[in-house]
């Protein structure tokens, strides 16, 4: 770019960087032109004076939500998540499409079961329940890793850990009740163990739980009171049977 000689070029590029309409490589190219040019760095001064004097009267406008976000997340200025906000990392909508998925396929599965004693509507094998409600409960790789069946009459819940967890004398696994707003209820610690009962509460199967997950924790649960303090191992939804 030769600017010597062309004067109303000059001027329409030093209005558009102190506008901050000439961007990118541009910008750039301009910049390094007004470092080994006094006259242009001039006339970029007396730009940004006409303007600079006409913003005095432009009224305050407030940017956009969006904006600052943009801004924070450039210059890594937002704080941290808590850990138990998980799916702020990405959309709720696509864990939530996750957990449904894999809820649907283990619905599927105890739907055949059902079907087989329909005299009973009971869940063959050692449980005894009257499942009212399925959770499959996946890894990132949705491969499924705990069941959760609710058995409302009864107010029971069993959990059943399908997939290969090594864990330490000093840690277990915590089973969440994540709502769509506010912070997780603790449904209980399944510790090393397979397979357990655990009381039904009201609030592990309403309608704004949006996943159930499992984390793993210290031996004991959570020492956070706000929620686990330890990474999310496996996530899913509710999927209604009876």
């Amino acid at each position: 770019m030769n600017l010597r000689g062309n004067e109303a070029l000059r001027e329409r590029l030093a209005a558009e960087y102190v506008l901050g309409t000439l961007r990118g490589r541009a910008r750039r190219r301009f910049e390094s032109l007004m470092y080994n040019d006094a006259a242009l760095r001039r006339t970029t001064r007396e730009w940004n004076e006409r303007l600079g004097a006409m913003a005095e009267f432009a009224p305050a406008v407030a940017p956009d939500k969006q904006v600052w976000r943009a801004i924070e997340d450039r210059l890594n200025l937002r704080p941290a998540a808590p850990r138990w906000q998980f799916w702020r990392h990405g959309s709720l909508a696509l864990w939530r499409g996750f957990g449904l998925a894999s809820s649907a396929v283990a619905a599927l599965l105890l739907v055949a079961v059902l079907a087989v004693r329909p005299d009973t509507g009971y869940l063959s094998g050692h449980l005894g329940a009257r499942v009212s409600d399925i959770a499959s409960l996946t890894d990132e790789g949705a491969r499924p890793a705990v069941v959760v069946t609710a058995d409302r009459q009864r107010n029971l819940m069993t959990v059943k850990v399908v997939a290969s967890v090594a864990l330490t004398p000093q840690q277990a696994l915590q089973l969440w009740a994540v709502p769509r707003d506010g912070k997780p209820r603790s449904l209980g610690v399944l510790g090393a163990r397979r397979e357990l009962t655990l009381p039904l509460p009201a609030n592990a199967i309403g309608d704004d739980v949006a996943l159930l997950a499992v984390s793993l924790e210290p031996k004991g649960g959570s020492p956070d009171p706000n929620g686990p303090s330890g990474p999310i191992l496996y996530k899913g939804s509710w999927a209604r049977l009876l």
